[in-house]
């Protein structure tokens, strides 16, 4: 898929749907994304015990659930999740949605899991998606078999790989902050490599590493950049003035209210 700025101002990608607003990763918040007027869609997916794909940021079923039960995600059946997540869409609802209600919006699949690259792309194939689709991962192998399995779709590195969480804990937060910044400083003369290494074509960076040295050295190699998750207004217009490509957001209506002329 083209990503590429859109009369001067980055794409908007609506994250989880329209996250800040409706319940992330379900139908309801993909809907509100559409009607704020997203370029693309960013959801995540992984695969439950019987095989199902299902939209999910993980495998914690007290996220899933938002809040009604404690658990693992991926261990359990679609009927046994949706006991407890009666919202939770599976990825071909999902991709059904696009093709019947945003036959003009793009999507960004983020996999947050390996092992389940072939059902997935074969999923996009059946719905004549592939050509509207980034998909993402920060599993450089997850990426590889995603290319080898369709040279045509657009695929992007997510970086960095927070691998164990880090970032989802508070009193760490001060060396999270630290960390990137020594990635940012040193990202320039390493996203080619790292590109390549993946073989994606995009570049999905975290917003504290995004610089404009790092942006013109993608766009040198030909790579997109994509910026997640951006919901302030002074972040978002530090990216954009970057020359980021797309930004995704929790917050549609906010980021087009500040990126609009």
């Amino acid at each position: 898929m083209r990503l590429e700025r859109l009369n001067g101002r980055p794409l908007i990608i609506g994250h989880k749907g329209a996250a800040a607003l409706e319940p992330e990763n379900t139908l309801r918040s993909l809907a509100r994304a559409v009607e704020l007027g997203v370029d693309l869609i960013e959801f995540d997916v992984i695969d439950l015990a019987d095989g199902t794909l299902v939209l999910a940021h993980s495998d914690d079923l007290l996220e899933v659930s938002h809040g009604a039960a404690a658990g693992r995600v991926r261990s359990r059946t679609l009927e046994s999740v949706r006991s407890v997540a009666p919202e939770l869409p599976t990825f071909d609802e999902a991709l059904d949605f696009f093709v019947a209600r945003a036959p003009e919006v793009g999507l960004h699949v983020d996999l947050k899991w390996v092992g389940f690259e072939e059902a997935a792309v074969d999923a996009l194939r059946r719905r004549g998606l592939v050509d509207r689709t980034l998909v993402s991962s920060p599993v450089v192998e997850s990426l590889h078999r995603v290319a080898e399995i369709e040279p045509s779709l657009s695929v992007g590195l997510t970086y960095p790989f927070d691998r164990r969480g880090v970032s989802r804990r508070p009193v760490l937060v001060p060396l999270v902050v630290g960390a990137l910044a020594a990635l940012r400083r040193t990202l320039p003369r390493r996203i080619g490599t790292l590109l390549a290494n993946a073989r994606a074509t995009v570049a999905v960076l975290h917003h504290r590493v995004v610089s404009p040295a790092a942006v013109a050295r993608a766009h040198a190699i030909g790579a997109p950049v994509v910026t997640w998750t951006v919901d302030d207004p002074r972040t978002l217009r530090r990216v954009a003035r970057a020359g980021v490509d797309a930004i995704v957001t929790n917050d549609p209506g906010t980021a087009r209210a500040t990126l609009l002329p």
